[in-house]
């Protein structure tokens, strides 16, 4: 397989992380937007604001020049949050090769549209390839060498098979999957259900109360990640349940973080305002619910985090009206 010129964008935690993976198979440049985090990354090989500890491959190199970093890439990889995407394809479509594919690392929607990022890069850049890496990857723990497994979703399957060997090596497995869609939704919605289960855990729910959440927010992000044009299989595997798992689960994950800060009583803003990183569910919240009234699909879970979120209610009161919801079959919501 020829050698592809990678860029990463996005010099966050995930983004900085998939750079340093991604160089032990291709030439990687990392654009920063930060020049004192890109410094660091080529000076240091650190990324003390959002890997701290971590040590950064030597050779991975950074630039806080957009151009420099698309203009040779063969591979654009986007570690961008979701309502700065589309500005940043905007100034990618300046620089960007005809037909390079696009890779999206968002687990979010855009604010307005309800887009995923996937549709927006149809929108801004026709006629690129693109997809998404997504599954139960907690940024730390990938850079302290533990093993972990990742989903590559493109739906042309001889460029996902081709991007499992950049993405893939070592003790983080990559699979191929052609569901854009489903593995997508899975990486936007399971955010907002780890938010719920925070909300619990922040009140002293027990294992059982966790686990009842989990099971019945996969159902409710199947129900709608369906209707959206999804695979039920695909919320099965790393995208959906994985991925649920290791956010509603993880002390590291930021959604879960924002859960139990609300069952504190911290107002959402605030909580926001004090993380150096960007909690997904919290944007995607408003997204996820419009799209939910627009295809006549119940989502409760969902639906108490998002009052709770906009001020409708607190994490208490939420909480107590999850576990008021009358409980039918199983297969119904609820």
């Amino acid at each position: 397989m020829e050698t592809l010129n990678v860029a990463v964008l996005g010099g966050g935690s995930w983004g900085t992380t998939v750079a340093a993976l991604v160089t032990r198979n291709a030439p990687v440049t990392l654009w920063a937007r930060n020049p004192a985090v890109a410094a660091e990354i080529n000076t240091a090989h650190s990324n003390s604001t959002y890997l701290p500890g971590a040590e950064l491959p030597h050779k991975l190199l950074a630039t806080t020049d957009l151009g420099a970093a698309v203009r040779s890439a063969d591979l654009v990889v986007m570690a961008i949050p979701s309502q700065y995407f589309r500005s940043a394809l905007v100034k990618v479509s300046a620089h960007i090769r005809p037909g390079t594919p696009l890779v999206s690392l968002t687990k979010g929607l855009e604010s307005g549209s309800h887009l995923r990022m996937s549709e927006v890069v149809a929108k801004e850049l026709p006629g690129h390839p693109v997809g998404v890496l997504t599954g139960p990857n907690l940024a730390r723990e990938i850079m302290d060498g533990k093993a972990a497994a990742s989903v590559i979703a493109m739906r042309d399957e001889r460029i996902a098979q081709e991007l499992q060997g950049v993405f893939g090596s070592g003790l983080f497995r990559v699979y191929r999957n052609t569901d854009v869609i489903g593995c997508e939704l899975g990486g936007v919605l399971k955010n907002i259900i780890a938010i719920a289960v925070g909300m619990g855990d922040g009140q002293g729910a027990g294992d059982n109360t966790r686990a009842a959440l989990i099971t019945r927010g996969l159902a409710e992000i199947t129900r709608l990640g369906v209707d959206l044009g999804g695979r039920a299989e695909t919320f099965a595997g790393l995208a959906g349940m994985g991925d649920m798992i290791a956010t509603c689960t993880s002390p590291q994950s930021r959604n879960h973080h924002v859960g139990m800060e609300l069952a504190r009583g911290q107002d959402p803003q605030a909580i926001l305002g004090a993380m150096v990183m960007v909690a997904e569910g919290v944007k995607s919240a408003p997204a996820v619910m419009a799209l939910a009234r627009e295809y006549g699909v119940e989502m409760p879970i969902a639906g108490e985090v998002y009052r709770v979120l906009s001020g409708e209610s607190s994490a208490s009161r939420g909480f107590r009206g999850l576990l008021r919801v009358v409980a039918g079959a199983e297969h119904e919501p609820g």
